[in-house]
């Protein structure tokens, strides 16, 4: 399915960014994940080393849950007019998680015509618990 373009005209302070849901996060998604990135941490795919180190069980690269906050992030503003994201790690996000991504614009603005808006987007897990709190910037075209 397409996107729909968003433009500035549209946009404004308070709106919310549509959630991103990603439900009951496997292993596989984390294999997956080290494959793609080359992130071959055991902590994140080998049971016995991470309980070894103390760990409960594996736990999903953090970077991973970033990119579920870049989608809900650019599919909402688009990938072309992203200009900044920031994050935070807060939390461990563990397989069998359901991971909500969401947030709302925060500023809207012009500037050197340029049209500029900023937000804030959280990924949480099913206990509400934030595991990435961040910002991005976006430059939106005009209608």
């Amino acid at each position: 399915m397409e996107r729909k373009p968003l433009y500035f005209d549209d946009v404004k302070e308070g709106d919310e960014v549509p959630a991103f849901v990603v439900e009951n996060l496997t292993r596989t998604d984390l294999v997956k994940y080290a494959g793609a990135s080359g992130d071959f941490n055991p902590m994140h795919h080998d049971e016995p080393f991470a309980q070894k180190v103390g760990l409960p069980s594996v736990f999903a690269h953090g970077m991973l849950n970033a990119g579920f906050v870049s989608k809900c992030v650019t599919d909402y503003v688009g990938r072309e007019n992203l200009r900044k994201l920031k994050v935070r790690f807060a939390t461990r996000v563990w397989p069998g998680d359901t991971i909500t991504c969401k947030g709302k614009v925060t500023k809207k603005w012009e500037d050197g015509g340029k049209r500029l808006i900023e937000g804030e987007v959280a990924a949480l897990n099913q206990k509400g618990e934030t595991a990435i709190s961040g910002a991005f910037t976006a430059e939106l075209p005009g209608r």
